[in-house]
């Protein structure tokens, strides 16, 4: 199989070049492309997670030797989720060359961050099994090992360091309310409130609800006194 311009442009890129190029075919394929029983990338998903996530974990465990399982494991899960996946994905154009369906096609897919991140971690999979874990490695290292060392010491989901705010302070749990919705079908923006008991607030806004509540938490701490 020979892989287009566009497909080969972007393989240079991810930083491997493909023994199998079908595998990358199908790591970029998403289900709503194929039929029954056609290969797409969702089975690729679920290996990359896995791989990416025990290459995260040993460059974590490199950069900083004697931190505690307690300051590895928040900054694990920065690395490793899906906002962070499509972060990378977006680096490196992946959603130029994703294949989706029709409906995907119009709905923006090639911008959604469960796409992009779902895509990057299938094509991490195919690289492991085009050319086993070390040439695996070499490419999370290539496009990750920038964010293992930047990574916040003390990084901790948004919402949940908010929600530990407010409870060290007898206060419930924050609430997250939508309070504007912008845009058409292909490019929704919404604005998220993260509200605490004692009337403070501030708003975040992203492409996805989930990300936008991450974005209010995370502006709501940086207004809160100690």
């Amino acid at each position: 199989m020979k892989l287009s311009a566009d497909v080969q442009a972007f393989a240079a890129r991810l930083g491997h070049g493909f023994t199998d190029p079908a595998l990358l075919i199908r790591a970029l394929t998403h289900p709503s492309f194929t039929t029954t029983g056609q290969e797409n990338n969702q089975r690729l998903e679920f290996l990359g997670d896995r791989v990416l996530g025990l290459v995260i974990a040993e460059a974590l465990m490199e950069a900083d030797p004697h931190a505690p399982e307690g300051q590895l494991s928040p900054r694990f899960h920065v690395l490793v989720n899906k906002e962070t996946c499509a972060e990378v994905a977006r680096e490196i154009a992946l959603g130029d060359v994703l294949k989706l369906g029709r409906s995907e096609m119009q709905s923006g897919g090639r911008r959604k961050e469960a796409l992009l991140g779902d895509a990057m971690e299938a094509v991490i999979a195919a690289v492991y099994r085009d050319a086993g874990f070390d040439a695996a490695r070499a490419v999370i290292r290539k496009h990750w090992l920038g964010r293992v060392k930047s990574v916040e010491a003390d990084a901790k989901d948004a919402k949940t360091a908010l929600q530990e705010w407010a409870q060290a302070r007898g206060l419930p749990p924050p609430s997250y309310e939508l309070r504007k919705q912008e845009g058409d079908g292909h490019e929704f923006i919404f604005h998220m409130a993260a509200v605490l008991a004692n009337g403070k607030e501030a708003v975040g806004k992203a492409r996805r609800k989930k990300l936008a509540e991450h974005e209010a938490a995370r502006a709501l701490l940086t207004r809160l006194d100690g």
